[in-house]
């Protein structure tokens, strides 16, 4: 039995939520708008100020798409109402960030910058303090599209394991590995 997709969704006040034949559900917030398609074999129940998720049958794949799509539509609405933030922190020698507009320029150590526009639903903001990492910080209403833009980000130099270089999340951790030990 699914604990998380007989799990119901609160709307909070501000948030319209409309599921159509096609069952499409369009949330609507303060802070924007997201549309997701829902398998047929899962039914929506919009009682209100709730949404509860059926399943048709007990099949495998459709026990795991009950939970995914309550999952899915409780953060479109947490986003529209409330909203996401990550931050990514540049833990090097040299290593700089700036934002102009839509778009981010890393300085990360290579030969070149890297330069990478942003999409128009996330909002960026570069932050250099003298004695502190550069740190990024993302915001959005859409949690999948932050977290896709955040983890492309990081993708451009991963933390190594013996210094810590490198893109992360502020507050992760790095498992760190010990150098070589000298010979004899």
């Amino acid at each position: 039995m699914s604990r998380i997709g007989n799990a119901i969704v609160t709307i909070p006040e501000g948030v319209t939520i409309s599921v159509d034949n096609d069952n499409v559900v369009t949330v609507i917030g303060k802070l924007g708008e997201l549309t997701q398609a829902v398998d047929s074999s899962i039914t929506i129940k919009n009682e209100g100020s709730e949404i509860s998720f059926d399943r048709s049958s007990n099949n495998g794949s459709v026990r795991s798409m009950h939970g995914l799509y309550r999952s899915l539509i409780f953060n479109m609405v947490e986003g529209v109402s409330v909203g996401y933030k990550k931050q990514l922190e540049l833990v090097g020698v040299g290593f700089r960030a700036s934002t102009s507009g839509q778009l981010l320029e890393l300085a990360l150590g290579f030969s070149h910058p890297i330069i990478m526009e942003i999409p128009k639903e996330i909002k960026i903001v570069a932050e250099t303090v003298k004695g502190k990492p550069p740190v990024i910080t993302l915001e959005s209403f859409d949690k999948q599209l932050i977290g896709q833009v955040a983890a492309k980000i990081r993708a451009f130099r991963k933390p190594e394991p013996y210094k810590g270089k490198g893109v992360r999340y502020v507050g992760e951790q790095i498992r760190r590995k010990a150098g070589k030990t000298a010979a004899k």
